[in-house]
């Protein structure tokens, strides 16, 4: 079945208030955060193809995103990059649908538009975007997780996940018309950004998949063992040999850096309770007590 710009498998699987979970290679998806975390779900729900972009060469440049040649049972074959949609139904909760997500070289309008009406085809509820990008933050605290999106009940899932609401501007990418534009029919929208150490750059940034997942399996009462922490742990470990063995510039950047994620992460608690009534008057009458001189 042709629908715009994508080819769908059919018959069209009919799904329960379903959300797209979106990961958009390679703005936001440094160390593989998105892609790993999506790949996890994929696996654990058994996900299906549903469909792809019917010519991918309409909006990719593939001198930038190369095909790949490959051997299958003795044939040559080449793959071709693309946008890929994968759909897992469920018993409880909502329906799942996965966006493996390239950015568009050519043709941004219309590649939105071809989303938005993979979006409206299915009746998509929520539109999530995640994955992660590289900040000036010390691995050696809890990962930071910025995020933000409209309908719902927002400020308290950012409360449960942790998640500091996002003050970005500057440069951005042609795909954020597709929240923008589904906000405006009443399709709720989400951005997790995980924020990943500068000066520790890998393939695949295992801590920074963990604390993504942590928020995915919480939203979708996803089993635990899909988070891995330990995975993450120990290959976060292995940076503190690497920060000893480049000198003090680096240990001094990390102090830096710690001291700075510190004096935020403090400024960013809420204040005390206030005290109840009856203790305040408990610690005055304990204050007049001491003025009391003494009795001879």
């Amino acid at each position: 079945m042709k629908l715009g710009e994508f080819e769908l498998k059919e018959p069209l699987p009919e799904l329960k208030d379903p959300h797209l979970l979106a990961v958009l290679r390679p703005w936001i998806d440094v160390g593989r955060v998105g892609s790993l975390s999506l790949g996890r779900i994929q696996r654990h729900l058994r996900a299906r193809e549903l469909g792809r972009l019917h010519r991918p060469g309409l909006f990719y440049d593939f001198t930038r995103y190369r095909p790949r040649s490959l051997i299958n049972q003795g044939k040559r074959e080449v793959t071709i990059p693309n946008t890929i949609i994968r759909f897992a139904q469920r018993e409880e909760g909502p329906d799942i649908v996965l966006g493996h997500l390239l950015e568009p070289h050519l043709y941004g309008e219309d590649y939105a538009e071809a989303m938005l009406d993979m979006l409206r085809q299915l009746g998509v509820k929520r539109y999530s975007m995640v994955g992660a990008m590289y900040d000036m933050v010390p691995h050696t605290r809890p990962l930071l997780v910025s995020g933000s999106g409209v309908g719902g009940d927002l400020e308290e899932e950012q409360r449960q996940n942790r998640v500091k609401t996002s003050d970005y501007e500057g440069p951005s990418t042609i795909t954020y018309l597709i929240p923008q534009e589904a906000a405006k029919e009443g399709i709720e929208t989400r951005t997790y950004v995980v924020h990943l150490p500068q000066y520790f750059q890998v393939d695949e940034d295992l801590m920074g998949t963990s604390r993504l997942m942590e928020i995915l399996c919480n939203q979708y009462n996803l089993p635990d063992r899909l988070i891995e922490p330990d995975r993450g742990k120990e290959q976060y470990d292995g940076i503190a040999d690497m920060v000893s063995g480049e000198g003090e510039d680096v240990s001094s950047l990390l102090a830096q850096l710690e001291e700075h994620y510190d004096r935020e992460h403090r400024a960013e608690q809420p204040p005390p309770p206030p005290l109840s009534a009856n203790i305040e008057e408990f610690l005055r009458d304990l204050d007049l007590g001491f003025d009391r001189p003494a009795e001879s």
